[in-house]
């Protein structure tokens, strides 16, 4: 174990010395790209802790408006099938022939944690609630009556569930993306640059010592040929 590490080292030291230049100014600008990187990893994490707060609330929200449509859904659904059980066929296709109100949907977008999020507004054509019926209420079954407005209520939050899953896609997008550069600042940039740093600083510490036993030898040398000259 111990030598598959040292192995290891040694590996990394051969890796650091092929890619990286050791002068004082490469050390200088590593340094400044480590503290850049750290800054940036804890930025990134944080980030990546909101989003999915955020995102564990619009699930949370996601799966109750779910909930709502589908019992709203079942409803309506129950309702025509009674009524069409009440009238003919041909008199529930007339009522519903020519519907008498509409609506405008409005796509936007928000920003939330540099994600882009769309949000939909809608309006009727009209403010009469009434303008939902199609139809007059003499020949027509009162559970058909029921259908439309369990329908027409359930529209606000089909309109908000749309809005969470897009929402929720996004966002698990984005903490995925968010991930994967958090886990590469940590786990790649900025060990490689710290072992980088480690090389460059023992290169730089070996030049060093070397400068001054060069220095070390030529004073000695002179020191040497001065004695021997003034004995002459």
């Amino acid at each position: 174990m111990l030598r598959s590490s040292a192995a290891a080292g040694k590996g990394g030291r051969i890796l650091a010395a092929k890619q990286v230049n050791p002068t004082r100014m490469e050390l200088t600008r590593l340094k400044k790209k480590r503290i850049t990187a750290i800054r940036g990893h804890k930025l990134l994490k944080d980030k990546r802790d909101e989003l999915m707060r955020q995102y564990l609330d619009l699930v949370r929200e996601n799966m109750e408006v779910r909930k709502k449509v589908e019992a709203g859904i079942r409803s309506a659904n129950k309702n025509f099938v009674i009524a069409k059980a009440g009238m003919s066929e041909a008199a529930l296709n007339t009522a519903l022939m020519a519907p008498k109100q509409e609506v405008n949907l409005e796509a936007g977008e928000k920003n939330v944690m540099s994600v882009d999020i769309p949000t939909f507004q809608y309006k009727t054509r009209t403010a009469d609630e009434n303008d939902i019926y199609s139809y007059g209420f003499a020949f027509t079954s009162g559970d058909l009556d029921g259908a439309v407005k369990s329908l027409a209520d359930v529209l606000p939050d089909m309109i908000r569930l749309a809005e969470c899953e897009k929402a929720c896609q996004l966002m698990a997008a984005e903490i995925e993306k968010t991930r994967r550069r958090v886990n590469a600042l940590e786990h790649v940039i900025i060990p490689e640059t710290e072992q980088s740093i480690k090389y460059i600083t023992m290169k730089l510490d070996e030049n060093e010592r070397s400068t001054q036993i060069r220095l070390m030898k030529v004073k000695d040398m002179m020191l040497e040929e001065t004695h021997h000259y003034s004995e002459k």
